[in-house]
């Protein structure tokens, strides 16, 4: 996995672009709830399995929802993928309907002329900094301009997120002055889910990084996150990462490992999403 930091102009939209290669016969492995992802198939095909039960087969051009906990997936044969992570501004530029309305599902862009041509130019390289630009060139295209109230309450969100160890929805009520209706009819459109999912969703993702990257004590972490007890603690991370905290610290799996290197990009992406 190859992660690539998005330029100026790109990156309060998108979150990183990566490029994965695997050359096995058949590969599985479990990615933890993340943004939307935009994903092409350059090789081989597969599927996801998400924490509901539910299956969906990977289209060779996939628009993957936010997702609320842990996805496995499966590859069938030797693949590259291509993929770029979207802040809710992304999401708003390329789908513009209701987050909530493709979380943990998958749509197929495969029928819109302009992913096909980028799907084939993609296809036709192997090198990756020529497959960056061709992405950055295709998203820069589809930048929309969004109203400063917008902007003001994705900023608002972000920052609630990251700001607290266990985000209470009385404190972003209180920064943003809407009320707690409110707050959930707009986190739902552009975040995937109510605001209280969202806090432990982003609670579990700060922990798992801080256990796996900073080498912290997870049961330290229990008091900080102002989870219940280690019962609670461990069955959030294991919800929304897909392994236990001991797993995180002693046998993270290849992509749980490359999914965190997404934080050491550091000031190049939006702070929200080193931890996504």
């Amino acid at each position: 996995m190859r992660y690539f930091a998005l330029p100026e102009q790109l990156n309060t939209y998108f979150g990183s672009l990566y490029v994965f290669n695997e050359a096995a016969d058949h590969y599985s492995d479990v990615t933890r709830a993340d943004v939307p992802q935009l994903r092409f198939m350059l090789e081989s095909s597969g599927n996801y399995h998400f924490h509901d039960g539910t299956s969906a087969p990977t289209p060779e051009i996939c628009l993957l929802g936010p997702t609320l906990g842990a996805t496995r997936f499966e590859l069938n044969g030797p693949g590259r993928v291509v993929g770029i992570s979207l802040l809710p501004a992304g999401w708003i530029a390329l789908h513009g309907g209701d987050a909530s309305s493709l979380t943990d599902r998958v749509q197929d862009l495969g029928d819109r002329p302009d992913y096909r041509e980028l799907l084939e130019k993609l296809r036709a390289t192997d090198d990756a900094e020529v497959m960056a630009a061709l992405c950055w060139e295709f998203l820069t295209k589809r930048l929309v301009a969004l109203p400063e109230s917008t902007w003001r309450v994705l900023e608002a969100v972000d920052g609630w997120l990251m700001g607290e160890g266990s985000p209470r929805i009385e404190t972003l009520a209180d920064i943003t002055g809407l009320s707690p209706r409110q707050l959930a009819r707009l986190t739902n459109k552009y975040y995937g889910c109510p605001p209280k999912l969202l806090a432990r969703k982003y609670r579990a993702l700060r922990c798992s990084a801080r256990i796996a990257l900073d080498h912290e004590s997870w049961q330290a972490l229990c008091e900080d996150g102002r989870f219940y007890d280690q019962s609670h603690f461990i069955r959030e991370i294991k919800h929304f990462i897909g392994l236990t905290p001991h797993q995180l610290q002693t046998e993270p799996t290849a992509v749980a490992q490359l999914t965190l290197l997404r934080r050491s990009l550091g000031g190049d992406v939006a702070v929200i999403n080193r931890y996504s």
